[in-house]
């Protein structure tokens, strides 16, 4: 079969691959076809593989010599296979009403609650149309309940085909792949690190002490080499140069390398989907951009500020789309239009909670910011306790809560000194006695104690 036979497409929706045939494929290409994990769809006469892969791709590439665009949409997919299940839903509901009405043509025998003459020569003939009869309200029945069935597939159809679209879904498939990203250049980033640490060990002594030794992003070396050293089968100098061939024949795989496009390429169409990346203008600082760098799968990185700008480095080499360097010089504007590039959001600074003030309240009670299901404010009696005597209680049974005005909290527990059962012990305001004294604040000072 000639190639003009085979279209290959990839969608970017869905991120599957899809092989079309003009003719029934021959056993050695469908055994290769199944092999590669593709499965027919009759209704869509085709084969469909479930994700994109480089060996998948490779074969399509082969069989079609190229990969198309997918020409119909997730939605209109959903919409045909929609309208074959609401087919079915009606086919059904037919076959329903007909066995129905061949009962009830039968239920005519024993119309007026004939019974059946046991030994008549009419007996045969009853019970054999009474048992036509019961066969067909079963089947009846059965067709009814398919109906409901099939329709509730065809709006799950519709519903999923929505879901996908939704942009928080979106955004939480965009935080999936920048997951499968750091994965990908987390093994780079220990394949590099474990090149550094071989490429300075070079005496057998040195060799002999890293065998046993693993860095924190993983062994230094494979554990049956490491045996075979063990063993003396493997000397100390093969040991060191088959774990630096191994860390740089990750570093040199083309299909990491094609993996990592992959990703980035559907990053780039989902953002694109989802809108337009907004240019951060706020104020560059390190911590903003060691955030950048640790969720593109940079290896505890560290940004400096410098004479230009800011100096981000790694003890590993930085992601290509990043930089192809352990270290990356830009100024404030390069680093914000390089963020937007690539497609990252500076989040929003969580807000500050009030401080954890320890001070004497006297005789007053502490009013709570929240209250109970009355809308009454809670107020906490003080007891006084030493820090070993707070950490001492279940945590669950201790906290911090922040004050009616707003400017303080103050630490919680459940009353030790009572002598009721746990679940009716009082919740107190602690004032711990070998902790800093802090000041009453002016927000507890304007307010009276009464509730």
């Amino acid at each position: 079969m000639s190639q003009d036979n085979y279209t290959a497409t990839y969608s970017p929706e869905d991120n599957k691959l899809r092989l079309y045939a003009d003719r029934r494929l021959d056993a050695e290409t469908y055994a290769h076809v199944k092999e590669m994990g593709f499965k027919w769809a009759p209704k869509q006469e085709l084969f469909v593989a479930p994700k994109w892969t480089p060996a998948r791709e490779d074969f399509l590439i082969e069989l079609a010599d190229e990969i198309e665009p997918e020409m119909t949409t997730l939605a209109e997919r959903a919409e045909a296979k929609a309208e074959r299940l609401d087919a079915l839903a009606d086919k059904r509901d037919r076959e329903s009403n007909a066995f129905m009405r061949a009962a009830d043509d039968l239920s005519q025998a024993f119309y007026m609650g004939q019974p059946i003459l046991v030994g008549h020569h009419s007996e045969r003939k009853a019970r054999k149309t009474q048992e036509r009869m019961h066969n067909a309200m079963d089947k009846s029945v059965r067709a009814a309940k398919s109906v409901q069935y099939w329709q509730w597939k065809a709006a799950g159809v519709e519903r999923f085909a929505n879901m996908k679209n939704n942009p928080r879904v979106r955004a939480n498939r965009i935080k999936t792949l920048l997951a499968e990203l750091r994965d990908h250049q987390r093994a780079l980033n220990h394949a590099a690190l474990c090149v550094k640490v071989w490429e300075k060990a070079t005496s057998d002594e040195t060799i002999a002490k890293l065998s046993g030794m693993r860095l924190k992003t993983g062994d230094l070396c494979y554990w049956d080499h490491q045996r075979a050293f063990r063993d003396g089968s493997m000397t100390a100098q093969d040991l060191r140069e088959t774990s630096m061939r191994n860390a740089q024949k990750i570093l040199d795989s083309e299909t990491r390398r094609r993996w990592i496009d992959h990703i980035l390429n559907r990053l780039a169409y989902e953002r694109d989907l989802l809108g337009p990346v907004e240019r951060y203008e706020g104020e560059i600082t390190s911590v903003i951009l060691q955030g950048f760098a640790r969720e593109h799968g940079a290896h505890k990185p560290n940004a400096e500020v410098n004479e230009t700008g800011f100096k981000l480095t790694s003890s590993a080499p930085l992601p290509l789309h990043i930089a192809n360097a352990e270290s990356l010089d830009l100024s404030a504007d390069d680093w914000r239009d390089l963020m937007q590039a690539v497609g990252y959001v500076v989040p929003n600074k969580k807000p500050t909670l009030p401080p954890i003030l320890n001070f004497r309240a006297g005789n007053r009670k502490i009013v709570a910011a929240t209250g109970n299901i009355y809308g009454r404010k809670d107020a906490f009696r003080q007891i006084e306790l030493t820090k070993v005597q707070y950490s001492k209680i279940w945590q669950d049974l201790r906290g911090t809560r922040t004050s009616a005005c707003g400017l303080f909290r103050f630490k919680i527990c459940k009353d030790p000194t009572s002598t009721e059962a746990y679940y009716m012990r009082p919740w107190v305001a602690v004032f711990l006695t070998d902790s800093k004294e802090h000041p009453a604040p002016d927000g507890f000072k304007e307010r009276s104690d009464s509730v």
